[in-house]
């Protein structure tokens, strides 16, 4: 017999189906070793599930402009301004964890969007990937992003993209797979994701742009640096046992 997934998920933790299907769409439930994608699709009504914790977001400084924290991966930027009351200064993808931003005033706001618009923000980022990455590389391709409701997608696009540029240096190398730091010029929507996608290193757990399947997708934002502040996010032990 087979039904929804959320539901059977539910039934089995004794928790409504509106948390049941949050869980399945912050990526923490797992069926059988493989993490179950979608919440509405039909599983076997015996389905044994397993639901990986999140970890806690940590502020790593506050002042009177700004807030900055260690975002967790499965947790969205959204969730975080909600319960923060500051204003994003920009997003992580759910799944990507680091440094993020709010805002406490607006006149901070304007200055530090100004910084992000001429591309005089430090932006760092670490990501284990697919296949060996033997050198530094800069990839400089135009990106275009479609939007449908609340799901954005990205792709390389010569004649309508804009300017994105990505420099990538290996790290470490391991089972065929790579560690590597990025360091991003602008902020694109799925910058480091597309490019690391097209250049056939798609990012661990990244199954959004042909990446293998994982636990969560291996994106950190680890350093940022803007109007004389300067944070970091030291990467979460995944990244260090991941091998």
């Amino acid at each position: 017999m087979k039904e929804k997934a959320y539901k059977v998920l539910a039934l089995q933790l004794g928790i409504s189906n509106k948390k049941a299907k949050e869980l399945i769409d912050r990526g923490l439930v797992y069926a059988g070793g493989k993490k179950v994608l979608i919440a509405r699709g039909e599983i076997d009504t015996k389905t044994k599930f397993k639901v990986k914790e999140t970890n806690p977001v940590k502020k790593i400084f506050e002042d009177e402009n700004i807030i900055a924290v260690d975002k967790p991966a499965h947790i969205s930027s959204e969730e975080i301004e909600k319960e923060s009351g500051a204003k994003l200064l920009h997003r992580l993808d759910k799944e990507t964890s680091g440094v993020l931003l709010l805002v406490k005033n607006e006149e901070f706001r304007k200055r530090a969007i100004e910084e992000f618009r001429k591309g005089r923000v430090f932006k760092e980022y670490i990501a284990w990937v697919q296949g060996i990455v033997a050198e530094e590389t800069k990839i400089d391709l135009p990106i275009l992003t479609d939007k449908k409701g609340h799901r954005a997608r990205s792709r390389i696009s010569y004649s309508k993209g804009k300017e994105a540029l990505t420099t990538i240096t290996p790290l470490e190398i391991a089972a065929k797979k790579t560690k590597v730091k990025a360091v991003i010029k602008t902020g694109r929507t799925h910058q480091i994701r597309v490019h690391l996608s097209r250049i056939d290193h798609p990012i661990i757990g990244d199954t959004y742009y042909s990446g293998p399947e994982y636990e969560r997708v291996m994106l950190h934002a680890k350093k940022i640096e803007l109007l004389g502040y300067s944070f970091e996010a030291p990467q979460p032990k995944e990244f260090e046992k991941f091998i």
